[in-house]
């Protein structure tokens, strides 16, 4: 019985060992998840400003009203 004791305590301690290796681990893998999370947050946040600033409609009428306008003039002299 006592020799069976033993054993089961050697096996519980093994496994708290374990138990505690693994939390580590996941603390570890936590911490580089948000690490990771807020750099993707931060590239999708300037991702998204540029596409604003690149959609921006004032942007795109400056753009078509001074190519049609350039255009327009060689066009209308044929």
């Amino acid at each position: 019985m006592e020799r069976l004791n033993s054993k089961l305590y050697l096996q519980n301690c093994y496994i708290m060992k374990e138990n505690e290796r693994l939390r580590k681990k996941a603390q570890l893998l936590n911490q580089e998840n948000q690490a990771l999370l807020s750099e993707l947050k931060q590239k999708l946040s300037k991702g998204n400003q540029k596409a604003n600033n690149a959609s921006n409609p004032n942007t795109f009428l400056d753009l078509s009203l001074s190519s049609s306008s350039s255009q327009n003039p060689s066009s209308s002299t044929n």
